[in-house]
């Protein structure tokens, strides 16, 4: 049998499927003051569809009183995109807002299901199915999917939408179609509840990791900020970590936790948690609760902002809405204008207005600053110390060791019973030294003997 070297062209098979085109479409209401103009939200959508791997080939918009209870979209606008999207050979169109069920329903309807319809919410949810990778991320990210889907399942059975009748022509009953839609719902609402159940469990096992950290007493510091701030960047620049940082919004889902060293010698432990980002859709939020609690629990809120970025005072303000409704916006916050390696030559960096918090300017690709941020660590975990005096007996030595391992010791005196130490505890810490605590009285008096000769200084 003859045999035949056949050829083929390299290029005669794609390596890589084509990307798929994407319409983006915003609305911006007439009266209203949004974080971000139209053609701003509508940038981040781009930014948004081309890390889920679509190709943007147009963006448009419509200004409205409100939106149209049907479509969301005036009737006229659907025509424009449906003409636009033919034009541009575009498949999806992706609107810059979260669409109700009949919005969704009926768009599909007008473009006779040839156009996938897509809205922000759903894009968000696709990159973070993309990019979690932990158990507890994929779990987060399926439940926030599925309640998200549970209102919309209607448009995915209209082929069994029909009634059927029953004898006589009595009131008609329920068809295959809603039945099909009840079974989906059920079987949904069934995977919602364990998913629920098992992050409980993921949030109880969390909750014990926070509870051993702090048996260690160190200083949580939160690290927040608006996608892409550069938060992963700076954690690995503090710890000297490997954790992915990449040019890309929401490059990382699951909260890493670094321990560094503060100048004076201390250890503090840095938490990078999920990226914020404007209209966070609020199922979203509740689905990344056990994610979110590490901010709750954390001492300092470290938040990152892009200082290169035009609207970085409108993404300042994003996270701090997003940080009032977490109910965390009271904790002793730190704010760090990053990527100034970034800036132009000779532009000088303004801090905005409205940033009462301290403020420091740093690179986390270069290192700029980053001596000058963690000085403002150092002080801001002084500052909410509490002042203690103990006396601590020979025989808890290991509340000895835990004062001056956590705390800032400015004395000790030694005497028979055992060891009086004065100083600074963070606030977590003194609750373990309950019954060893000095009255405020005997404070002063400790002050004025300190310039005894048994009293030895501390290291």
């Amino acid at each position: 049998m003859r045999k035949f070297n056949i050829s083929i062209p390299n290029d005669t098979y794609p390596t890589t499927q084509p990307k798929e085109k994407a319409l983006l479409v915003g609305g911006e209401l007439k009266q209203g003051r949004p974080l971000l103009s139209v053609d701003d939200s509508l940038a981040e959508l781009t930014r948004l569809a081309e890390t889920a791997g679509l190709e943007v080939v147009g963006t448009t918009y419509q200004r409205f009183d409100h939106p149209h209870p049907a479509t969301y979209i005036g009737p006229g606008k659907v025509t424009e995109v449906k003409m636009l999207a033919d034009d541009l050979d575009a498949g999806v169109i992706i609107f810059d807002d979260e669409l109700s069920p009949r919005h969704q329903r009926e768009l599909e309807k007008a473009y006779k299901q040839k156009l996938k319809i897509i809205d922000r919410t759903a894009l968000i949810l696709d990159i973070f199915a993309q990019h979690a990778h932990t158990r507890e991320g994929k779990l987060q990210v399926e439940l926030a999917q599925l309640e998200y889907r549970i209102p919309r399942l209607t448009r995915m059975w209209t082929h069994l939408a029909r009634q059927a009748g029953t004898a006589g022509g009595s009131v008609g009953v329920r068809g295959p179609g809603e039945k099909q839609i009840e079974m989906d719902k059920r079987m949904i609402q069934v995977r919602v509840n364990v998913l629920k159940q098992e992050l409980e469990e993921v949030r109880a096992h969390r909750a014990r990791h926070r509870l051993k950290r702090q048996q260690t007493e160190l200083p949580v510091v939160a690290i927040v900020g608006y996608t892409n701030a550069g938060k992963s960047t700076l954690i690995n620049r503090l710890a000297g970590s490997d954790v992915l940082s990449a040019d890309m919004l929401f490059a990382t889902l699951d909260p890493t936790t670094r321990r560094c060293v503060l100048p004076g010698g201390r250890e503090v432990l840095f938490t990078d948690t999920v990226g914020f980002i404007q209209k966070l859709p609020t199922n979203i939020v509740a689905a990344f609760r056990a994610t979110l609690e590490e901010i709750a629990d954390a001492d300092i809120i470290l938040h990152v902002a892009d200082a290169t970025h035009p609207n970085v005072a409108a993404q300042i303000e994003s996270v701090e809405d997003t940080l009032a409704e977490l109910e965390v916006e009271n904790l002793p916050t730190i704010m760090a204008l990053n990527k100034i390696d970034g800036l132009p030559e000779g532009v000088v960096l303004q801090v905005p207005e409205d940033v009462a918090v301290p403020t420091v300017t740093i690179s986390g690709l270069t290192g700029d600053g980053i001596a000058d941020l963690l000085l403002a660590v150092e002080a801001a975990t002084e500052h909410h110390m509490e002042v203690m005096t103990a006396f601590i007996p020979y025989d808890r030595g290991d509340l000895v060791s835990l004062f001056h391992e956590r705390g800032l010791v400015e004395y000790v005196k030694h005497t028979e019973e055992g060891t009086e130490m004065f100083g600074r505890l963070p606030r977590r810490v003194v609750s373990m030294f309950d019954g060893y605590r000095v009255g405020q009285v005997q404070v002063v008096e400790a002050e004025e003997t300190a310039v005894e000769e048994d009293i030895v200084p501390a290291a």
